[in-house]
Formats: structure tokens, sequence, C-alpha cells
């Protein structure tokens, strides 16, 4: 990136940051100042990501979406797919990890070795989800993710916009940082927005099967990703966190 591109995206993330309460007008800034083909949301099909897809698609017909194929997926997360590419105007791509780099890691770790300890848990989210992304993300501008920092200690300082220094583009959009889960939810409500199936079942948060399970009463939303962790390491290696000391 050149010292230009870097100073025009630095002002670009102040004036972002300076909208964190108005997710409508930061999504029509970041489309005024960025073509909405250079912009991608990365989603898992959480009901954060729903409503992110909702309020770009809005303002930039075509959005594209890619959604990571882990190869662990609940049959639940293809079919709210399906449903959201019918119902909504937008691009979707499906990215998958190589074969080559899956054989690999069960070879080595299994197919549950990722609960063995964080390293073997990171490997498998490194193959399965970063890598995969990686690539994914490679000739766009900016990339937009449903985060918000009351889902998790990992997430509490989390900005509307920022760099990412593993990934290029380096430039990521959080619009959905400061809202509620309530917020989301009375938005999927107000727009009749179809929602991942798991939902009904106790999930309040969406990821591969092995690693996802639902919640019981008074738990924090995201308990249910790997359960068997310390709160501080609830990342998958897709975003950082002051809290895990940088890049997972």
């Amino acid at each position: 990136m050149s010292q230009q591109e870097t100073i025009k995206n630095d002002a670009l993330i102040q004036s972002v940051n300076d909208l964190e309460n108005d997710a409508v007008r930061l999504i029509q800034y970041v489309l005024n100042h960025i073509s909405g083909s250079d912009i991608v949301i990365a989603s898992s099909y959480s009901a954060e990501d729903v409503v992110l897809i909702d309020l770009f698609s809005q303002q930039f017909p075509g959005i594209t979406v890619l959604a990571i194929d882990t190869g662990r997926l609940p049959e639940e997360t293809y079919q709210i797919a399906e449903t959201i590419n019918n119902r909504m105007n937008i691009t979707l791509k499906w990215l998958f990890p190589a074969k080559e780099d899956v054989e690999s890691l069960l070879q080595q770790q299994g197919n549950f070795g990722f609960k063995k300890n964080l390293e073997a848990r990171h490997n498998c989210c490194g193959v399965r989800k970063v890598k995969v992304l990686r690539k994914g993300l490679e000739g766009y501008k900016a990339w937009a993710t449903g985060q918000r920092r009351e889902q998790s200690v990992t997430r509490s300082a989390l900005k509307t916009a920022e760099r990412e220094t593993h990934f290029a583009p380096d430039l990521k959009i959080n619009p959905l940082a400061t809202w509620t889960q309530k917020q989301i939810w009375d938005h999927i409500k107000e727009r009749g927005l179809p929602v991942h199936a798991l939902y009904s079942g106790g999930y309040t948060s969406i990821g591969c099967a092995p690693c996802t399970r639902p919640i019981t009463p008074g738990d924090h939303e995201r308990a249910g990703r790997w359960w068997w962790e310390d709160p501080e390491n609830k990342e998958c290696g897709l975003h950082q966190s002051p809290h895990m000391g940088g890049t997972q």
C-alpha cells in the first residue's frame, strides 16, 4: 500500500469511528469512499451477519458475501446461507480449505485433536478458516464483519473501523460494534429477516459443529464456543484482540 493510500485509510478510519453510533450512516460513508465492489462481508450467518448483510445490501445491491465452508459446519448453516442468498441481493462466494491442508491436519491431530490444547485448536482454525479467508480477501480494499463489543471480553475494545495487520486488505469495518444483542434481534424482527435455525435450539453463537453448543440460562452469549477454553482465548484467528496479545 502506498503512503497516500495509508493516509487516506487513516482518515477514513477516524471518520468511521466518529459515526460508531449510526450504522446506516457509517455504511453510507464507507460506500461513498470505497466502491461497494471493493468491499466484502465475511459471514458465518450469525444473527449479526444477517443484519450486516441486510444493511449493506440496501445500500449496495449485489454486495459480495464470503462464507467459509470449513468442512465441519452444521447443516443449518447451509440452509440459512441458501435462504439469504435467494432472498437478498448479494453475491455469495463460498471459500474452502485446501484438500491437502485438511489431510495434513487430520493426519497430525486426528478429527478431534483441536480439543487437546490451545495450539492444536489454533492449528485447526488456521487451516480451516484463517488461511482460507486470507486468500479469499485478495483483491479487495476493505472487509466488513458483524462483530460486537458486547459479545465477549476479546471484543470489548472493538472499533467500528480498524487495521488488521495479518490480513490484506488491512482495512476492516465493524458497523455493529456498539450494538446490543437486543438491537440485533429488534432489527431482525422489524425487517422480518430469516435467522439461523440453531438459535431456536438455545445457540447464541454460530460456528463449526464440534466447537459450538447451546448455552444455559445465565451464560454469556459466546459461552457455547470452545467451552473448554478460557474466555480470553475464544477467537479463531480471523480477528485480532488486545486481550489475546495480538494476532491468533
